[in-house]
């Protein structure tokens, strides 16, 4: 009821300002009289549409600022669909009221102007304080909504039916993120995350852990709210399997050493994985490493992968190489190689390396595979390469195929619910995207709830 009750004041308040010429032309006399008495009226209306603009909500009870601005953003958005809604009506008749005097009254035309500028320059006001707002803080936008709405923006009727579109996509985004703070907040004393060892996510192949661009999207700092302890395995985004390898185990001994711990559990995702069976089996990492859970890790190998080393000539092979290990080596790797990387997630060298790489009777081997039904299931350019890997490979995810995943004591398929399935990216949350029915956040709290219930 309170809710309803700002709402319908703020509208009055827009409705009432925006309307002011009109107002004004309609009291002739009234105002000749007490002028002073309209001036401080003004004045007192200015002010309450400065409140609307800048606290919508008043006090809001949302738990973060950035839901708290982006509600903000999604109510300043939907009371200007109803004000400029009735704006257009209030001109258009105020425009009949006053044509039929124009031709006697030449300031009948300034009033009618003055109007229409008023009614631009408050809703518009209200418009830009909610796209802004609606802009910089939402997530679930994505940039393919916000350069559509600014295209759609210039077509009538289309403009009104994508901000509808935008003000559902933000209005949800506030409510699942207000619910999953909730659900935080009343299990944050019970630290369903705090494992016994430390968790060590394992990034797959051409990427980094950047400080600031988190791999693993929102997953880490759910997974810290509810009393996990994260590491990362800061391998090069591109290197021989056996390589990455190497690396892990120097940061396994060292968070191992530093900290002393003992041991870590080890979250891996893609080539991640297969980096972390060679930490193992073959850098001496068995008794440092409680539990490798692998996470759409191509265990068998992409035999699709294979193809393409096999048909692009050797020239294209090694200038893509050389650009990418040029680049890579300037935002911070040692030694890049980006067809070492390749070659490894063949359908072939995979086969060669499992038979050389047992697994560890002390550490519990577990995984996880996603899919898509559908290509257009993935972002770009997963979404290109899924009907590729489907020919060679079957069911996959965008990149790696459901029976290449499969390894250890314990296989998790997740399947898609309803038409949506689960990408290569979606799986760590590279998009962070909230996908119906698959709150990966929540999946990876479970996923870690269930190592400590187990002892790790």
């Amino acid at each position: 009821m309170r809710k309803w009750l700002r709402r319908g004041l703020w509208t009055l308040v827009i409705l009432t300002a925006s309307n002011l010429v009109a107002v004004l032309c309609s009291l002739p006399l009234y105002y000749q009289v007490t002028g002073g008495c309209f001036l401080l009226a003004s004045l007192i209306l200015l002010a309450l549409l400065t409140l609307v603009l800048v606290r919508p909500l008043g006090r809001s009870p949302l738990p973060t600022r950035r839901i708290r601005q982006l509600a903000a953003g999604v109510e300043l958005l939907r009371l200007f669909l109803v004000t400029a809604t009735a704006d257009l009506v209030t001109t258009l008749w105020f425009f009949c009221l006053l044509t039929p005097w124009a031709g006697v009254d030449g300031i009948v035309w300034l009033g009618i102007t003055a109007h229409v500028l008023l009614v631009v320059a408050v809703e518009a006001a209200v418009f830009w304080a909610g796209m802004i707002r609606v802009y910089i803080t939402s997530v679930q936008l994505g940039l393919k909504h916000r350069v559509l709405a600014a295209l759609c923006g210039w077509i009538p009727l289309v403009n009104i039916w994508y901000l509808c579109k935008i003000i559902r996509i933000a209005s949800d985004e506030v409510e699942f993120e207000t619910v999953k703070w909730e659900i935080d907040a009343a299990r944050a004393e019970s630290e369903i995350c705090k494992t016994r060892y430390p968790l060590l996510m394992v990034h797959g192949v051409f990427f980094r852990d950047f400080r600031y661009v988190n791999y693993w999207g929102r997953i880490p700092r759910e997974l810290t709210r509810n009393g996990a302890t994260v590491y990362y395995g800061g391998q090069q985004s591109a290197a021989a399997v056996e390589d990455s390898g190497k690396e892990l185990a120097a940061r396994i001994r060292r968070i191992v050493e530093e900290t002393g711990c003992g041991k870590v559990n080890i979250i891996a995702h893609s080539k991640g994985g297969l980096d972390s069976r060679a930490a193992i089996a073959h850098c001496g990492m068995a008794p440092y490493v409680a539990t490798l859970t692998t996470i759409n890790t191509p265990h068998r190998g992409c035999v699709f992968a294979e193809y393409l080393l096999d048909k692009i000539p050797q020239a294209m092979r090694q200038r893509i190489a050389d650009t990418y290990n040029a680049t890579l080596k300037r935002l911070g790797d040692e030694n890049p190689d980006f067809l070492a990387a390749v070659t490894d997630l063949t359908a072939s060298a995979c086969e060669e390396r499992n038979a050389v790489t047992p697994d560890d009777p002390g550490v519990v081997y577990e995984s996880v595979m996603s899919y898509c039904e559908k290509a257009q299931h993935g972002k770009f350019p997963l979404n290109m390469t899924h009907p590729i890997v489907r020919y060679f490979d079957g069911r996959n995810d965008g990149l790696v195929a459901v029976d290449s995943a499969k390894w250890g004591s314990r296989f998790t398929l997740l399947e898609p619910s309803g038409k949506r399935g689960i990408s290569h990216g979606d799986v760590v949350d590279l998009n962070r995207e909230n996908i119906p029915d698959f709150d990966v956040r929540e999946f990876y709290v479970n996923l870690v709830a269930d190592l400590k219930r187990r002892g790790f």
